[in-house]
């Protein structure tokens, strides 16, 4: 068997998503997610360019071959626009062995560690009030882990609650430029304590609740805030500290006894060397289409299991659902599984995405079909042509510029 073709299609089914198809010479196909939310073309051109003529022949039962080529054989290495191009290569290829043995890809895997996968799913609001019911209602759906992000007095627009209402930069909306955002970190570690003090009263002590500082904090900060929320018993406090810094991650474990999450913006094991080899961290939150595909994924989680670190998949809209099919098969397989985020996707996303994997209230699993279970309608594709977007911009009230 050869690989005889590579196609990268792009499409915006309500968010950019680029996927990657490996055909071979016996027709077997597979497909892989090589998404970069807000610089996809950047891997498009990366694949197209330097990537797939140089697998064209490849027999692509070598995955780890496959793997070694592209990251050791690029002088320029790592990185999110390389790792999310070897990704979607390494999950195809996954799908196609998947596919010739005839077997769902976790069990290619080893198999079963579980039946299902605890999901959690996304409440926000502006007030607290407002968070509130949006955890009750996702309660009410059957969720038993539940992210809650709050507005924080003052502003109009912050991360987690959506886009502003009549936000001062409106013509870079219009133009398509970043969204600026505003941002007080004193003005935050003072209202967030409230807001879970209150999620508390409201849900009791029977719902995991999470929390998303977004890399906005400094240690200190960070391990206040961390003592602040000791209270409530969060499931954890999800990147409070910029990962470029895991050394940090010391003085928040020295002070607070809240579980730590880190890991969606790091794309290779040697990202995560520090935090999870110190133990400094709690859950890892890697995923397949930014950290090397179902092979880094399933490395990274090795690695992590020897030091008590659990498996947490970062799974956003701009994840596409191939992505999120290939994590849950891992999520089955891992035996350090810790839980799965899931922030659902567009009606015209599924259906572009024909797929396996299902969802029964707060808990997803990925089927039983042969390979990953995820397909691209590729006719579908073209009605949604790529639309140039962007992540947010942030500032402090003094107009530095600040981490989004």
């Amino acid at each position: 068997m050869k690989i005889r073709e590579i196609r990268v299609i792009v499409a915006s089914p309500g968010r950019n998503f680029v996927t990657v198809k490996i055909v071979t010479d016996e027709g077997v196909y597979g497909i892989g997610d090589a998404t970069v939310n807000g610089r996809e073309k950047a891997v498009v051109s990366y694949l197209e360019d330097h990537v797939v003529p140089c697998l064209i022949d490849r027999d692509p039962m070598r995955i780890e071959d496959i793997w070694q080529y592209l990251y050791r054989g690029a002088y320029w290495r790592r990185g999110p626009i390389t790792m999310a191009a070897i990704s979607g290569i390494d999950t195809a290829l996954w799908d196609i062995k998947a596919k010739v043995a005839n077997m769902p890809l976790y069990q290619l895997l080893g198999g079963a560690s579980r039946t299902r996968i605890m999901a959690y799913a996304h409440a926000q609001g502006r007030t607290i009030e407002d968070v509130a019911e949006a955890v009750l209602a996702k309660k009410e759906l059957g969720y038993v882990a539940i992210r809650a992000q709050a507005g924080v007095p003052g502003f109009e627009s912050i991360y987690g609650i959506g886009s502003a209402r009549g936000a001062k930069n409106s013509s870079a909306r219009i133009k398509k430029l970043p969204r600026e955002e505003v941002w007080s970190t004193s003005k935050y570690l003072a209202h967030i304590p409230k807001v879970f003090e209150k999620l508390r009263d409201v849900v009791g002590w029977d719902m995991h609740l999470l929390h998303d500082a977004h890399h906005r904090l400094t240690p200190i900060e960070a391990a206040r805030l961390g003592k602040d929320l000791e209270p409530y018993r969060l499931f954890w406090l999800e990147d409070p500290v910029p990962a470029e810094l895991p050394e940090g991650y010391r003085t928040i474990r020295a002070h607070t006894t809240t579980p730590i999450a880190l890991g969606e913006v790091f794309n290779t094991i040697w990202d995560a060397r520090v935090v999870i080899e110190e133990q400094l961290i709690d859950y890892i939150r890697t995923t397949s289409v930014h950290a090397g595909g179902v092979t880094g994924l399933r490395r990274i989680f090795d690695f992590a299991s020897i030091y008590n670190v659990r498996s947490a998949c970062h799974g956003p809209t701009d994840v596409s659902p191939v992505a999120m099919g290939a994590n849950l098969h891992v999520d089955l397989w891992v035996p350090n599984f810790g839980i799965q985020e899931y922030s659902g996707y567009t009606e015209a996303t599924h259906e572009m995405f024909p797929h396996a994997w299902t969802q029964d209230g707060g808990f997803l699993h990925p089927g039983d079909a042969i390979g990953h279970g995820v397909d691209i309608d590729e006719n579908l594709a073209e009605k949604y042509p790529y639309k140039r977007s962007y992540l947010p911009v942030n500032r402090l009230e003094d107009g530095t510029l600040w981490h989004w």
